[in-house]
């Protein structure tokens, strides 16, 4: 059974910095590319960031390109989100997902994904 967990999250002032862990097991993650997706209330689920399964090809939304990271450590089943200049409209919760196809590239079309956490909760202050 796959299991996929974020944490990291919290409450953080506008321009402060936060980093999601995610962990997956139950499969091989480092044959997966995996990605961060983030939907508010009442909103469209929103793609973040994406890594390729050996973590040497990255994406970015426009929205976060810039101040946020993403990153994986395959011997340690880990997937990273190094979040910095948090902004207001980034508060919302944030979901870790693997890929239902393995190896290749990511993207943040977030019907190619298989496998979902329960999302971690993000909240910049003012």
């Amino acid at each position: 059974q796959v299991q996929v967990a974020e944490s990291g999250g919290g409450l953080v002032q506008a321009g402060g910095s936060l980093r999601l862990s995610c962990t997956a097991s139950g499969l091989s993650f480092g044959r997966y590319p995996m990605a961060w997706f983030r939907q508010a209330p009442g909103k469209e689920r929103e793609g973040v960031s994406c890594i390729s399964w050996s973590g040497r090809n990255t994406y970015y939304a426009d929205s976060v390109k810039g101040r946020f990271t993403i990153s994986r450590d395959n011997a340690k089943n880990t997937l990273y989100l190094q979040m910095n200049s948090l902004k207001l409209e980034d508060t919302t919760i944030y979901y870790c997902a693997a890929k239902s196809a393995a190896y290749g590239l990511g993207n943040l079309n977030f019907a190619e994904y298989n496998y979902w956490g329960r999302g971690t909760q993000v909240t910049v202050s003012s």
